[in-house]
């Protein structure tokens, strides 16, 4: 690695497109939830995540294959008939949902406000892995081992601002990589995340009370334990990339994007 970078923002994140990534190895944060949650069914036995940017695109992929699950969510809430024309979803974007029993050998479009979006924002590089406190070691370990010249940091934000739990992640991350590239450059986006990473990163329970998206899901009965299991660091030994025709599947160390 020889530069890391870092965007924090929807505003930002929303250029890539635009960008020349050819020789960039893009990490996806949206830790709260939907990045964590499509590792955590991966883990899981799911077959594969299609991160779609809205909810009618959802409804197409069932229409065209009714055996897919559909997931996501609206104002972090499961997206229920009333916005689709009488569809439920399947799911939510609760990690906690994804369970062997429920996503094991199941293909599971998901669309959330903006972990998808940043999914697709990054459809022109040839690397996109998908980030989260669950996979830092794993994920640290498959960018040493492709050894890609840049690897860009994106931070799926909430809305269109920016949110303290990816910037934290993203902190993390540079962290690792920086340990073994000691030498590469970074931009001041990454400083800012490893700052950050190094003041909270020790207790992230604290931290996620501080973040807007925490306390959020925090002061619902329901949705407060994703807070938990979405800062269970390097508790997944696994790594998920963005490939051909924009599934997430996972990435074995054999695998080339």
């Amino acid at each position: 690695m020889e530069y890391l970078d870092a965007t924090f923002s929807p505003a930002d994140f929303a250029d890539l497109p635009g960008r020349d990534l050819s020789g960039t190895a893009c990490v996806v944060f949206d830790v709260l939830r939907a990045t964590s949650t499509m590792l955590t069914a991966l883990a899981n036995g799911a077959a594969a995540v299609v991160p779609v940017e809205d909810i009618q695109q959802a409804l197409e992929w069932r229409r065209r294959n009714p055996e897919v699950l559909l997931a996501g969510e609206r104002d972090g809430l499961r997206i229920h008939a009333g916005l689709t024309g009488g569809v439920e979803f399947d799911l939510g974007n609760s990690p906690r949902e994804f369970t062997a029993e429920r996503v094991a050998g199941k293909v599971i479009v998901t669309t959330t406000t903006n972990g998808t979006r940043a999914l697709r924002a990054c459809a022109g590089a040839p690397l996109v892995l998908v980030g989260a406190f669950l996979n830092m070691k794993a994920l640290a370990g498959a960018l040493r081992q492709r050894g890609f010249p840049r690897v860009l940091l994106v931070c799926g934000g909430t809305f269109e601002e920016m949110a303290l739990e990816d910037v934290l992640a993203a902190g993390a991350l540079a962290e690792l990589l920086l340990k073994e590239a000691p030498s590469a450059g970074v931009s001041d986006a990454v400083e800012i995340a490893r700052q950050l990473y190094r003041q909270h990163g020790r207790d992230l329970a604290t931290a996620m009370r501080l973040a807007r998206n925490g306390r959020k899901l925090l002061a619902n009965p329901e949705l407060s334990g994703d807070v938990a299991a979405c800062v269970q660091v390097d508790s997944l030994d696994l790594v998920a990339a963005m490939g051909r025709g924009g599934l997430v599947r996972r990435l074995g160390a054999e695998d080339t994007p």
